[in-house]
């Protein structure tokens, strides 16, 4: 008998992650056919974003850019944001 109810609980699981996706997609149709964006927008500074890409880039001098653990270690961006 226990068996059969950790089946069931089981399975009541799966249809629920199951519609939960189906919801999901679902909704990011309908937001993608009404033109809506569909990822969060970004919370990085454009300013702080593109020094850190003049960093990571040669300069106008021809140095060579920096490492992204030294871009890091400055204030301006995490590395996933990078």
């Amino acid at each position: 008998m226990r068996q059969l109810a950790v089946v069931m609980l089981a399975l009541f699981d799966q249809m629920e992650r199951t519609y939960a996706i189906e919801q999901a997609a679902r909704a990011q149709a309908v937001a993608t056919s009404k033109g809506r964006p569909i990822r969060l927008p970004s919370v990085v500074d454009p300013s702080k974003l593109s020094y850190a890409e003049h960093l990571r880039h040669e300069d106008h001098e021809g140095h060579e850019g920096q490492a992204t653990t030294q871009i890091v270690e400055k204030p301006c961006v995490t590395r996933s944001s990078l």
